[in-house]
């Protein structure tokens, strides 16, 4: 890692949605599914929206000297596992191409564990993709653990 960067953390607003969504187009994996030229669509729109009504639900930006730099969403889900304790689901991790490698990710996954211990959560789970093995060993680092076999359907 090289110089360590530090980010503060915040819910994200509607002025931040042109930002998340360049740092989500600017993924390799990416590229086949989200807008490739970064253009904010009603699609976006609205699923923010939604986001922001939903109070388990949560877009969590990064900034640094004001710019927004890092997204991930996570979002609360009661069980009925864990004697009925919620879980908190990371999703759309993305740190800023430029500023990658300086700490910013470890910062606003442990921001979001954070916010899981304060809601009470028994467990907080991600996925990644198999083809990142550089961001597998990041969470792991972190107290992740690869302890079960996750599957997706795409419809």
């Amino acid at each position: 890692m090289s110089h360590p960067v530090s980010a503060s953390f915040r819910t994200a607003n509607p002025d931040d949605l042109s930002a998340i969504v360049r740092m989500l187009a600017d993924d390799e994996l990416a590229k086949s599914r989200e807008s490739t030229g970064g253009e904010v669509t009603e699609a976006y729109r609205m699923a923010f929206a939604a986001i922001e009504r939903d109070t388990h639900n949560h877009l969590i930006v990064g900034e640094v000297d004001g710019a927004v730099i890092a997204v991930l969403q996570l979002t609360f889900i009661p069980n009925l596992t864990y004697n009925g304790g919620w879980r908190a689901q990371i999703e759309g991790v993305r740190v800023d191409r430029t500023l990658r490698g300086k700490g910013i990710g470890r910062q606003l996954i442990q921001f979001a564990v954070d916010r899981a211990k304060g809601r009470k959560c028994a467990i907080v789970q991600l996925t990644t993709d198999k083809r990142r093995p550089e961001v597998v060993r990041i969470y792991e680092s972190l107290g992740f653990q690869a302890s079960h076999e996750g599957m997706k359907l795409w419809l």
